[in-house]
């Protein structure tokens, strides 16, 4: 990586992360990337307890004097986001990567090339993401889904972003606490407002990380944040940001079949409990061959999908049910107009590192 960059494509790189070993490749492919080198490198220390070991060690020497350690205060990535690029300086564009990619050996090159063919109203320019897959078998349910982030539109794994841009739109909103649809929310908000967002050139790995059994379980948090997502730009934001729909409403329906076989039976109905109970082992079958039949159909995968298969529907259930509460009253998103003033937000205290 040279020097920095020209003024005009300045840029700075913020990175959040909760200290995954993943964090010290990503860092050391940005300072080994052909071109112009960031202004500066913030690190948002977003751990629930960053009193762990120092992230510092994962800095490659190169990247030191323009590197930022700034707290995150563990409020998820939209924050830590919004904390890294207020952090950043007076730069024209913020580049932000997540900690478990890695960016191509001419990153830097082509990013110069994205931000010098950026029009005045671009106010994003998103890379090129590849998942590697194995190349000598079908890929699991968690490596497909990986995958989808090939195709994702505006996903800030790697997304520049004009500051001006970032300004005022206020950032990201911070109530999207996971890292789901904080970017697709960023994006249509800046859309509304009349700016254009465009595909680069630059391309970024973004390698599949290790899960356990029950990470698709866990992932049906995120139906609350899509509840989130239609108070703020109603029913067809899905269309509007590329999204895919996914099965919710075949979550709901699995969901509420079983519930009624159980009510049923406790209620003295045989056989309306076994006519729910086979519509509720339907929909489960269906659901996890659907899953199985792409994959590697190992005894592994076999059973995890099945297990898997089971409990999503009430997962997604609960969270969507959880999100219709606790979002009740977000009133619909309003384009910002000019004029309109950003929220105050206090600095962030940050340690910079030596030489």
């Amino acid at each position: 990586m040279t020097g920095p960059a020209a003024p005009g494509g300045a840029y700075a790189v913020v990175v959040p992360t909760l200290g995954r070993p993943s964090l010290g490749p990503c860092l050391l492919a940005l300072s080994e990337a052909d071109g112009p080198g960031p202004e500066r490198v913030v690190v948002v220390d977003d751990r629930p307890d960053p009193a762990g070991a120092p992230l510092t060690a994962a800095v490659p020497p190169s990247l030191r004097t323009r590197t930022l350690v700034v707290p995150g205060g563990a409020r998820g990535p939209a924050a830590a986001r919004n904390t890294g690029w207020r952090a950043a300086g007076d730069v024209p564009w913020i580049v932000f990567l997540d900690d478990d990619v890695v960016p191509g050996p001419t990153w830097a090159d082509d990013l110069a090339l994205d931000l010098a063919g950026a029009g005045v109203v671009t106010a994003g320019v998103t890379a090129r993401i590849e998942v590697p897959l194995p190349p000598d078998r079908r890929p699991t349910d968690w490596e497909r889904g990986t995958a989808g982030l090939a195709t994702a539109r505006w996903i800030t794994a790697d997304m520049a972003y004009r500051r001006r841009a970032l300004e005022a739109a206020g950032g990201f909103d911070e109530r999207f606490r996971r890292a789901f649809r904080e970017d697709a929310d960023l994006a249509l908000r800046l859309l509304d407002a009349g700016w254009t967002l465009s595909g680069g050139r630059r391309t970024t790995a973004h390698p599949v990380r290790p899960a356990g059994r029950w990470a698709s379980v866990r992932l049906q948090a995120g139906n609350a944040d899509d509840v989130l997502m239609t108070r703020l730009h109603g029913r067809g934001w899905w269309r509007r940001a590329e999204a895919p729909r996914g099965r919710l409403p075949g979550h709901l329906a699995v969901t509420a079949a079983g519930l009624a076989a159980v009510g049923c039976a406790l209620s003295g109905r045989p056989g309306a409990a076994a006519a729910c109970a086979a519509g509720w082992l339907a929909g489960t079958a269906e659901f996890a061959l659907a899953r199985i039949l792409p994959g590697p159909r190992t005894p592994d995968e076999i059973l995890t999908m099945v297990l898997t298969s089971t409990l999503i529907p009430p997962a997604a259930t609960w969270h969507w049910l959880r999100g219709q509460l606790v979002h009740r009253g977000a009133p619909p998103h309003r384009p910002r107009r000019p004029g309109d003033t950003a929220p105050a937000h206090p600095p962030a205290l940050g340690e910079r590192l030596g030489s």
